[in-house]
């Protein structure tokens, strides 16, 4: 398979938030700006990436019996990884973020592509699903947390445009979370979807 061809699925066919409706408790959560999206989105691209390449390194080496366990292992270690280095260099995301950096070790995306397709692929080919599968995400949380962001607050990226807090608070909470997921979604599929 075509390497350009597997990050492309990972970004429209299989896109976790829009089509496969993974990662929903992060996409819900932290998207209340466009910024905090997209953090949350390159941090889990981090986590895929490298745990996708180390798992399809290992998987013909682990017993069937304990390649889960040993799959969370890993993917833990690069939790903590990540950890480490946005605590060093970025503190203030890391605060903001705060509890689902860690949840990140059981998210289902990371999981069920260390599952579903870096165990039975190479290493590179590994990597370009966790690229696309990590920008498709992304790319999600980018959009809905910008346009919560927007009808929320009056603002993009932080700057606010409209002058004041004269945005819709409904979409900064909860409701407005999954009222704008439910939009996109339909929209995504309408755009991108094969008859």
């Amino acid at each position: 398979m075509s390497k350009l061809k597997l990050i492309g699925d990972g970004l429209v066919k299989n896109n976790p938030t829009f089509v496969l409706l993974l990662g929903m408790c992060p996409t819900l959560a932290t998207t209340t700006s466009a910024i905090n999206g997209m953090s949350m989105g390159l941090a889990t691209l981090f986590v895929l990436v490298l745990s996708n390449m180390a798992i399809s390194a290992l998987a013909p080496v682990v017993p069937d019996k304990v390649h889960i366990p040993v799959y969370i292992v890993v993917i833990a270690t690069f939790v903590t990884l990540l950890q480490l280095l946005m605590q060093a260099y970025t503190p203030a995301m890391y605060e903001t973020l705060g509890l689902f950096i860690p949840l990140i070790v059981v998210n289902c995306i990371v999981l069920g592509r260390a599952e579903a397709f870096a165990n039975k692929h190479g290493v590179l080919e590994s990597a370009c699903d966790g690229l696309g599968v990590g920008l498709g995400f992304t790319v999600s949380l980018t959009v809905l947390g910008l346009v919560r962001e927007i009808l929320g607050s009056g603002s993009v990226f932080g700057w606010n445009f409209i002058g004041g807090n004269d945005g819709m608070l409904a979409f900064v909470m909860a409701p407005g979370a999954f009222l704008c997921l439910g939009y996109l979604m339909v929209l995504f599929n309408k755009l991108f979807k094969k008859n």
